[in-house]
């Protein structure tokens, strides 16, 4: 049996009852290491702090081994109880779907326990739900690569009046690119994106494309550490929050829409 267990936002004590019979169940235990992390992941003692709660050894699965090792895991989860940590939902802002359809092809029997994600999380800001359009994630720009993509989806929201949330680029064990040329890899020092840096590229982008689809004026509201302890959400212009100090990471931004009275008043209690 493979069971994919969302973990929540906060910290190791986040994961549901069932989550947590379900890993005790299991022989091994996986956690994916690269799309997002709980607020424990900044801290020294964070996995050991994990492993002592949940009585169990757990193996961090970067993006090479949950990419190029899949089989490793799902050839255990043919003889053995396998469980696969993910932070937030398994199918929240990230999905795991391809190892879901490998294992089904292989005859796993896979069970998914959920948890709360980002996508509900933002939420807290008193934006409804289904006002938001679709998602977007910005990436980080270099010299040579600044794509926009997203430009065209925060337009179409805009245009229907509809909030956006934008899920801010994680660089973890990620290879440089003279390393790869190299064929030794080598690996960047883990970064992740914050709302300041978001904006200046939104409005890098909106600059280059002249559409007029957001502007330094635009509300929006930026959010750190969603779901823990120390969690932050400001509401105000594009041009005040680049400048707010969000702290640690997780960051994300949402770009306001149409809003309605209650929206509102909810945006003023959390406005700069």
């Amino acid at each position: 049996m493979l069971y994919i267990i969302g973990l929540g936002l906060g910290d190791d004590k986040d994961i549901t009852l069932k989550g947590l019979e379900a890993v005790k169940k299991c022989s091994i235990v996986y956690m994916e290491a690269y799309t997002s992390l709980l607020s424990f992941g900044l801290s020294p003692n964070g996995l050991s702090n994990m492993e002592n709660l949940y009585g169990r050894s757990i193996t961090l699965a970067d993006r090479e081994m949950v990419e190029e090792k899949a089989d490793q895991i799902l050839n255990e989860a043919q003889s053995s109880d396998v469980a696969f940590l993910v932070v937030g939902d398994p199918f929240g802002a990230t999905t795991h779907t391809d190892l879901v359809v490998r294992a089904k092809k292989l005859g796993v029997d896979v069970k998914v326990i959920h948890n709360a994600s980002v996508m509900n999380a933002v939420g807290v800001c008193g934006l409804q739900l289904y006002h938001y359009g679709e998602t977007v994630s910005i990436p980080f720009f270099t010299e040579t690569w600044r794509p926009d993509s997203f430009y065209e989806k925060i337009r179409e929201n805009r245009k229907l009046g509809l909030h956006t949330l934008c899920l801010l680029d994680i660089r973890v064990k990620e290879p440089t690119i003279e390393s790869l040329c190299r064929g030794k890899k080598q690996y960047e020092p883990p970064r992740f994106m914050t709302v300041n840096t978001a904006i200046e590229q939104l409005l890098e982008v909106e600059e280059a494309r002249g559409e007029s689809v957001y502007g330094e004026n635009t509300i929006c509201v930026g959010f750190a550490r969603l779901g823990s302890e120390d969690q932050k959400v400001v509401a105000g212009s594009m041009k005040q929050l680049r400048t707010v100090d969000f702290g640690p990471p997780l960051h994300c931004l949402v770009i306001v829409g149409k809003t309605h009275p209650v929206e509102e008043e909810m945006l003023e209690f959390y406005g700069l």
